[in-house]
């Protein structure tokens, strides 16, 4: 039977709220991951956090974002919500297609891709759902695209 641990966090719709995030992540991840999980995880989850913040909530402050954690036996589970209209994820331009490299948005979910073991979204795109693999899954280095 695999065990699981899950922890609940509410967020302002705020940048300072970066800083939270990172007290978050240590107070969950802990000593429980290598240094380069570690860094995946922040970097994944400081970009569905902005996401969060700036598209979803469209930095309207009397919104809330939650940050919900959870532990099983094979991964490390974090989901990104936030009260906004939702996205279609399913049509995001591919942001190193020669036409959207000097964009100045449009990476994001591009980078929590190539960082998280899996990217889900839930609920018409308004939680992301990152998972993180315990052991480290074999990547033949190349990027994710879709």
């Amino acid at each position: 039977m695999d065990t699981s641990t899950e922890s609940l966090f509410y967020l302002k719709t705020d940048l300072e709220s970066l800083i939270a995030l990172e007290k978050i992540l240590q107070k969950t991840l802990g000593n429980q991951a290598d240094e380069d999980l570690y860094s995946k995880a922040l970097i994944a989850l400081t970009e569905a956090l902005n996401n969060a913040i700036l598209h979803g909530n469209k930095s309207d402050m009397r919104k809330i974002i939650r940050v919900s954690y959870s532990e099983c036996s094979k991964y490390f589970t974090f989901k990104v919500s936030d009260e906004g209209e939702g996205f279609d994820y399913t049509s995001l331009p591919n942001p190193i297609d020669p036409d959207n490299l000097l964009k100045i948005n449009g990476r994001g979910i591009f980078i929590m891709k190539n960082l998280a073991d899996e990217v889900q979204f839930e609920d018409k795109g308004r939680t992301v759902v990152l998972k993180f693999s315990k052991t480290p899954c074999t990547q033949e280095g190349s990027f994710n695209f879709h």
